[in-house]
């Protein structure tokens, strides 16, 4: 865990936050071991920028990777700070629900949880089956 909480200090720091200055940063870790980064990157014509989680995301299926096994977000925040709702489908869309997130201030606070307990419910592809 110690290096994807490195990689997630580090990759923060190359955060494009000139409107809001909350600079996010994650990294995450695939079922075979490969670990990917993503910061967020505002841009003036808000909401058009990108999460640091969907950057990973983008980051990890542009290496050919395609499953996560765990996730690691870090912000400059009083408290762990959890990825919004599109994140969280996002992640859904790549993990287990076992998968475990991790969220951290980069004052070293952390708090971890599955991605269950984080989006329950969430809505999967089995929803698109039909019957």
């Amino acid at each position: 865990m110690d290096d994807l909480r490195q990689a997630a200090l580090a990759v923060r720091e190359r955060a494009h936050a000139p409107y809001s200055n909350f600079k996010v940063g994650a990294a995450l870790r695939t079922v075979t071991g490969h670990v990917a980064i993503g910061c967020n990157v505002e841009n003036v014509a808000y909401p058009e920028g990108t999460c640091a989680e969907a950057g990973a995301i983008a980051a990890m299926v542009a290496a050919g990777e395609t499953g996560i096994a765990e996730v690691y977000v870090v912000a400059d925040a009083p408290d762990p700070v959890p990825p919004c709702g599109g994140c969280r489908q996002k992640i859904a869309e790549f993990a287990a629900r076992d998968a475990r997130i991790t969220m951290a201030t980069v004052d070293g606070a952390e708090r971890s949880v599955t991605l269950a307990e984080l989006l329950p419910g969430a809505f999967g592809a089995d929803h698109m089956e039909r019957t």
